[in-house]
């Protein structure tokens, strides 16, 4: 990620419709953040057409774990929906997330009806529900944590492989 994509990503954040302005600002300062200092608290991925950005992936490791990790934004450009980017862009995440160590990530989303596309996603990529807490971010609206987990031994199986090709 460069400075320049930042704009790219504000556009993405704004086009997709399910973000507020002071979640869109929040998200902005991550990346912002990413980019002073690299490889500290958040990490920023993201999946390119050409020379345009298309979509990003914000996350990093849970403070006081040893090895959880916690998925903070997603988001692709509409048009961009349904062609497969974002589970590439997801299958890269988790890639580098198991490449740092991590044996575990989180995603925190919304309950809310808008959201049935995104919960359908993560379970499509092999997430599961671990917890619901009733009326979380307003009356309604659910917050719902999903979780993906790596065993220790497949996690070195895998740098392995990667390693011997």
């Amino acid at each position: 990620m460069e400075a320049h994509d930042i704009e790219a990503i504000r556009r993405i954040l704004i086009a997709t419709g399910a973000f507020i302005e002071e979640e869109i600002r929040v998200a902005i300062e991550l990346v912002a953040d990413a980019l002073r200092n690299p490889n500290v608290d958040y990490l920023v991925m993201v999946i390119q057409s050409e020379d345009d950005v298309i979509g990003y992936t914000c996350y990093g490791r849970a403070p006081f774990t040893e090895s959880a990790y916690d998925l903070y934004w997603i988001a692709l450009d509409p048009v961009w929906h349904g062609t497969g980017a974002a589970r590439h862009l997801m299958a890269a995440t988790e890639a580098d997330v198991r490449s740092r160590g991590g044996r575990l990530l989180l995603v925190e989303t919304a309950s809310k009806p808008s959201y049935a596309r995104t919960r359908h996603f993560y379970e499509s990529i092999g997430y599961r529900e671990v917890a619901r807490i009733r009326d979380y971010y307003r009356e309604g609206d659910d917050k719902v944590i999903y979780e993906k987990r790596w065993a220790a031994e497949r996690l070195e199986e895998l740098i392995i492989r990667e390693g011997a090709n």
